[in-house]
């Protein structure tokens, strides 16, 4: 059947399914043994916001379910792809996946920490960062007392190690 003969409030629009954090291409989906089962946990929540839809027009059900459905589809994706790698496994004295980082920018007054994380949990309110982000990939492999040079706002810092814990 021809558009033209159907009513425009028959038609649906495609829903916005709000994407994942981004991870670039080819990059492998390392995940904390918590944030795994943060993943999971959302899973959970998702599966049971579906069970519990309580819309009852049914073009308004229609489309929750398929918003619905496409954040699973994606956080299922991001479940098979993830690699959970074990911050207790890594080497205590160099900067890797997983570890809670301790450095001090040269200019700054005072120390700032952070813990490098998969892009799924990485939350900077909590002092969490992807380990794709720029300042993890810089300070990944250097020991307590390396100093490192990063880009910062288009000036070249210099960032040294001052801790290396893994929790």
């Amino acid at each position: 059947m021809s558009r033209g003969f159907v009513k425009e409030e028959d038609q649906e629009e495609t829903p916005i399914i709000p994407p994942r954090a981004a991870l670039p291409e080819g990059t492998t989906n390392y995940v904390t043994p918590n944030g795994m089962k943060q993943l999971l946990s959302e899973r959970e929540q998702i599966e049971s916001e579906r069970a519990n839809l309580e819309t009852t027009h049914e073009q308004q059900r229609r489309i929750e379910l398929a918003v619905i459905n496409g954040k699973l589809d994606l956080l299922n994706e991001r479940i098979a792809s993830a690699r959970v790698l074990d911050p207790a496994s890594q080497p205590k004295d160099v900067v890797r996946f997983g570890a809670t980082v301790t450095y001090k920018i040269t200019t700054a007054k005072s120390p700032l920490t952070f813990q490098i994380v998969g892009v799924d949990e990485a939350d900077i309110a909590k002092m969490k960062i992807a380990f794709v982000a720029p300042i993890a990939v810089a300070l990944t492999g250097h020991k307590v007392d390396d100093e490192v040079s990063f880009n910062l706002g288009g000036e070249k810092r210099i960032i040294e190690v001052v801790a290396i814990r893994y929790e």
